[in-house]
């Protein structure tokens, strides 16, 4: 989940203060104002207030016998030095000193069978200056074992949950702190009323902070962020990666973030990350529970503002999808922005209307201002032709399960069917893996014996899906290991193809992530696993096609061509969700 191209420049040291004629100093401090609900840039940001300390965390992640410290820049109004107290926006991070040369994994490998330091670059952020001038004090932390900060990264682990919420708690005065000369620090000029926001990484640790339900952070804004670190790096049993980033793990990402000056003290930790991660069976353990939040959403107190590229392949749309139902089971306050994009922050789509619905959620929930934000619809969602939309919430209302069946000639294009499954005696479709053929490739050829496609006729009326698709199959494999891999692709009138969404799963974790169970060869099994969520308008004329394969060439593991795969069309079905349900896929096929 590697972020490098956040823009990263050094914080100057703690501004010296002009000496201020006792007459001036009776006066009361400038108050932030607001207006249409908004708070108004009423401070000046030339001579804003810039400190560096150290927050002491109460874990101690690299064993050297003390306990964790957190280096923190803060920017506030000059206007605190006069008796303002004011809320914080707080971003955390382990890519503010940047990011060593590391080595992926091999990924051209055969699947299990069971029985076989640089000086810290600059710290700043796009919102500062804005956030700043509307009387927000503005906090950055380098996440344990980067930068200034001590301790260890452990990619998603409980030490740097606790690392960044000890800056909530010092915000609050229940963490101590000092500065570089060892002097202690206070944060008497905030409220205690804080918001953690970031992208990536930097909006995953605001998920990790708000499960811990620690008094103080009043709301976050995850922008593509990780809520169950297995989902990011596992999938059902099966080793992905990020897109982009094949090979990458746990620990290449510690290595990675690993920029404190001690470059020993943690190589036991990261050898730890690498063993325990388990690239071998993907199986879902004890390190991957600790790195899982949504385990601990009923702790949540914090509001959510949720934002999601619907093209993010890096961090995938289950991430936000998962994170948000949660949340409404939970009955925590949210929203949820989606995007046409990937992997990126919404800043960079649609600026003033983000800035503008970013300053209402901070006003609101860090100064209390009845702006109303919190009783309008729930989701704003762009749409293909990259217009924007307001709904009540997410997935769209409506939403309902409608399931398709496969019928005969998969190895050209076999048909999708929305009437019912294949009737009569049992028809059985095979492929043969080829880890050196990408989807793309697969989806577009005419035939192939590398996979298998199903398509509808040309939709007679569009048809929107809003949520997981789900795949059930019976299938026979020819050896005792093999990847499955489920494509839903959009097939236009002129016959080109582009992939909607995409699932794995590894066979052997059929009954449970958790277990890895033997595969039989010749031996039929029923192989269910969801596709990521999605939001997608199929249009009128155009086809939705599901293809089958088996290694993904650009997410999961590639073993050596030659593994089969054998479908019986009668017990396979693809579930879809879609607005208005069955009717209307009927009324649309």
């Amino acid at each position: 989940m590697r972020f490098p191209r956040l823009p990263q420049l050094l914080l100057a040291a703690v501004v010296a203060l002009p000496l201020v004629p006792a007459a001036a100093a009776a006066e009361p401090p400038p108050q932030p104002v607001f207006r249409d609900g908004q708070a108004q840039p009423v401070f000046g940001t030339a001579d804003a207030v810039r400190e560096s300390l150290w927050v002491k965390a109460p874990v101690d992640s690299d064993h050297d016998g003390a306990d964790d410290l957190v280096h923190v820049e803060v920017v506030r109004p000059q206007a605190t030095e006069d008796g303002l107290r004011v809320p914080v926006v707080y971003q955390a991070s382990p890519y503010y000193a940047g990011g060593n040369d590391i080595t992926n994994h091999d990924v051209d490998v055969e699947l299990y069978v069971p029985g076989r330091g640089k000086p810290a670059p600059a710290i700043t952020w796009r919102y500062e200056e804005y956030l700043v001038s509307r009387g927000f004090a503005v906090v950055y932390a380098e996440s344990l074992g980067s930068g200034e900060s001590t301790g260890c990264p452990t990619t998603g682990g409980e030490n740097e949950t606790i690392g960044a919420r000890s800056v909530v708690d010092w915000l609050n005065g229940r963490a101590s702190a000092r500065d570089a000369t060892g002097n202690p620090v206070v944060a008497d000029w905030a409220t205690g009323k804080t918001a953690m926001m970031g992208v990536s990484y930097n909006g995953t640790l605001p998920n990790a902070v708000a499960s811990t339900g620690v008094e103080g952070l009043e709301t976050i804004v995850p922008i593509a962020a990780i809520s169950d670190w297995y989902d990011y790096y596992r999938e059902d049993g099966a080793v992905v990666a990020p897109g982009g980033y094949q090979g990458e793990d746990a620990d290449v990402l510690a290595e990675y973030v690993y920029t404190r000056a001690d470059r020993e003290i943690c190589r036991p930790v990261i050898d730890r990350l690498a063993a325990e991660q388990d690239r071998v069976t993907g199986d879902y353990s004890e390190f991957w529970h600790e790195r899982n939040y949504l385990h601990d959403v009923d702790k949540v107190r914090a509001s959510v503002l949720a934002v999601h590229g619907l093209s993010d392949w890096n961090v995938t749309v289950s991430q936000v999808s998962r994170w948000y139902r949660a949340l409404a089971e939970h009955g925590v306050e949210r929203k949820i922005w989606l995007h046409q994009s990937g992997h990126t922050d919404p800043y960079n789509l649609r600026r003033d209307e983000w800035l503008r619905t970013l300053n209402r959620w901070f006003s609101h929930y860090l100064y209390g201002i009845d702006n109303g934000v919190e009783r309008e619809p729930r989701a704003t969602i762009q749409r293909e032709d990259l217009s924007w939309t307001e709904e009540a919430d997410w997935p769209a209302p409506g939403s309902r399960p409608a399931t398709v069946h496969p019928r005969p000639g998969g190895r050209g294009h076999g048909e999708l069917d929305v009437r019912g499954a294949l009737k009569g005696r049992p028809v059985v479709e095979s492929l043969t893996d080829d880890a050196t053929k990408k989807v793309e490739q697969l989806a577009e050829a005419a035939s192939s014996p590398h996979r298998l496609s199903y398509a509808t006729p040309a939709a007679r009326q569009s048809v929107r899906l809003s949520g997981t698709p789900e795949v059930d199959l019976r299938v026979e494999f020819s050896r005792p290991a093999a990847n499955v891999t489920g494509v839903l692709v959009d097939r236009a009138p002129d016959g080109t193809r582009s992939v909607i969404t995409r699932g794995w799963t590894d066979p052997q974790n059929r009954r449970d992530p958790a277990r890895t169970d033997r595969i039989v060869p010749g031996v039929p099994y029923r192989v269910s696993f969801a596709l990521q969520p999605q939001d997608y308008v199929l249009a009128a004329g155009h086809s939705l096609e599901f293809v089958l394969l088996s290694s993904d060439h650009d997410f999961t593991l590639r073993p050596k061509p030659g593994a089969g795969l054998a479908i019986h069309l009668n017990r396979t079905s693809v579930t879809l969700p879609v607005v208005g349900g069955p009717a209307t896929l009927r009324a649309a096929f």
